[in-house]
C-alpha cells in the first residue's frame, strides 16, 4: 500500500506504450491468480477489501459485482467509465496516460468475476489523444491471453454521460439521457443485460487487491473508507496536480500542506455538484462518510466571490442538463436566473426562499444524480456564506473580501 504521496510524474517502472515493462513489474500476475480462483471467490475478495467506487457515489464494488454475477443470463457486460467530464477532475487522465495496462487487467478480472465476455472503455471525447495509446494497450494485452474482448467507445462531450445510465444510452447509439431506475445496471443495463460500470480509478485497485489480498488493502483508510484516493487539485493553489492520499487524511493536508494553498475561503469537493467546504472545516477527513466525490478538489481563496462561483456552476449545470426530467431541466434554469439577479446586484430576500424550495424539490424528484445534486453548491453556500447573499441584497453589488 503506497504511503501518502504526491503523484506528479510516471514512476519510470512502467512504459505505457510497451507491455514488456509491465510484465517485468509483475503485470498480469493478478489476472493469472484470479483465473485460478472461482469467480465467486474473486468477488468475495473484493468485498472483503472494502473497495468502494471511486467515481463519486462510493457504492461497494464487490456488492455490485455480486449482483451482476447472480443476475440470470449468459450475456453480461463490463463498462469502464473513463468519461471524466466533471469540473476540475483530471486524475483519470493521468492514470490512463501513465498506466493503461493495470486498468485493462482490472477490467479483465472484473469480466471474469461477473461472467462477461465483452467489455467497453467509454472514453471522454476530450481524451481523443489517448485513443491510440489505449487501443495499442488493449491489443498487446490480448496477445498475452486476456480472454475478454475490450472495445473503446468515445463520447461526444456530454457531461451527463458520466452518469451510468446515460453512458449506456450513448454506447447503444442513443441520446445521452438518464434512464428511470429501477431496474439497475447489475440487473438490466447495457442492451437490457446485466452490466457493471466502474470508473478508471476503481478498476485500477482490482489487480492490487487480488495480488496482495483483501487484508493488505483494507489495513489503511477508515472503517468505512478503505485504501487510498486520488485527487485532482486545482484553483488557488501553488502546486496544482494529481495527489494520492490515504482515505481519512484531513483536507488541510491535501490543499494546504501539499498543494500550497493560502488564505483559503472555500473548497469545492467533487466537481460542479460537489460539496462546498468553508475554511472553518479545513480539517474534515477525506472519506466517504464525511465529504468525498469524484476526486475534484477546487480551492478558492479569499479574493473570490461566493455568488460568482455558485452562479457560474449553475450556468454550467443548466447547460449540461439532458432535459429529460423537468425538475433538472427547469430547476437549474430557474436557479441560474435567480443567481444572475444576485450577480447583477438585483437579488431579493424572497429569492433566497425560492432557491431553498427549488433545492428541496430537485433533490427528491430529479431523475438522476445530476439533477438531484445540482442544488448542492447553492444550499452549501447559503449554509456557510449566507451573509454574502444578504450583503448583496443590501448593497446591490458584488461583495469582495
Amino acid at each position: 500500500m503506497p504511503e501518502k504521496r504526491i503523484v506528479l510524474k510516471n514512476c519510470g517502472v512502467i512504459d505505457p506504450k510497451n507491455i514488456a515493462t509491465y510484465l517485468a513489474a509483475d503485470g498480469l500476475k493478478a489476472w493469472q491468480k484470479a483465473r485460478q480462483m472461482a469467480p465467486e471467490k474473486v468477488i468475495e475478495e473484493v468485498k472483503a477489501a472494502g473497495l468502494r467506487g471511486r467515481g463519486g457515489a462510493g457504492f461497494p464494488c464487490g456488492l455490485k459485482w455480486e449482483l451482476a454475477r447472480k443476475s440470470p443470463g449468459d450475456e453480461k457486460y463490463v463498462i469502464c467509465n473513463a468519461d471524466e467530464g466533471e469540473i476540475g477532475t483530471f486524475k483519470d487522465r493521468y492514470i490512463l496516460e501513465n498506466d493503461p495496462f493495470t486498468l485493462i487487467e482490472g477490467i479483465a478480472i472484473a469480466a471474469y468475476a461477473v461472467g462477461a465476455k465483452q467489455a467497453f472503455i467509454y472514453l471522454r471525447a476530450e481524451y481523443h489523444h489517448l485513443l491510440d495509446l489505449l487501443t495499442s494497450a488493449v491489443s498487446q494485452s490480448h496477445e498475452q491471453g486476456l480472454e475478454v474482448n475490450i472495445e473503446i467507445r468515445e463520447g461526444a462531450g456530454a457531461y451527463v454521460c458520466g452518469e451510468e445510465s446515460a453512458l449506456m444510452e450513448s454506447i447503444e447509439g442513443g441520446r445521452g439521457e438518464a434512464r428511470y431506475k429501477p431496474p439497475f445496471p447489475p440487473n438490466r443495463g447495457l442492451w437490457q443485460k446485466p452490466t457493471i460500470i466502474n470508473n478508471v480509478e476503481t478498476l485500477m485497485n482490482i489487480p492490487r487487491i487480488i495480488l496482495n489480498g483483501a487484508g493488505w488493502f483494507s489495513q489503511t483508510g477508515t472503517e468505512k473508507s478503505k485504501g487510498t484516493k486520488v485527487f485532482s487539485v486545482s484553483g488557488d493553489v501553488a502546486r496544482p496536480g494529481v495527489y494520492e492520499l490515504i482515505l481519512g487524511s484531513p483536507l488541510r493536508e491535501l490543499v494546504i500542506d501539499l498543494a500550497g494553498a493560502e488564505k483559503v475561503k472555500m473548497v469545492q469537493i467533487g466537481g460542479a455538484t460537489g460539496r462546498i467546504v468553508p475554511y472553518t472545516m479545513i480539517d474534515t477527513p477525506l472519506s466517504f462518510e464525511t465529504i468525498l466525490g469524484a476526486g475534484s478538489i477546487i480551492v478558492y481563496d479569499e479574493s473570490r466571490d461566493t455568488i460568482d462561483i455558485v452562479y457560474r456552476t449553475l450556468e454550467f449545470l443548466a447547460e449540461e442538463s439532458c432535459g429529460k426530467c423537468s425538475p433538472c431541466r427547469e430547476g437549474t434554469e430557474a436557479m441560474a436566473e435567480i443567481l444572475a439577479r444576485f450577480d447583477r446586484g438585483e437579488g431579493r430576500e424572497k429569492d433566497i426562499k425560492v432557491l431553498e424550495e427549488l433545492a428541496r424539490a430537485m433533490s427528491i424528484s430529479a431523475l438522476c444524480g445530476l439533477g438531484q445534486a445540482a442544488p448542492t453548491p447553492v444550499t452549501d453556500s447559503l449554509q456557510y456564506f449566507r451573509e454574502d447573499y444578504a450583503k448583496r441584497i443590501k448593497q446591490g453589488g458584488k461583495v469582495r473580501c
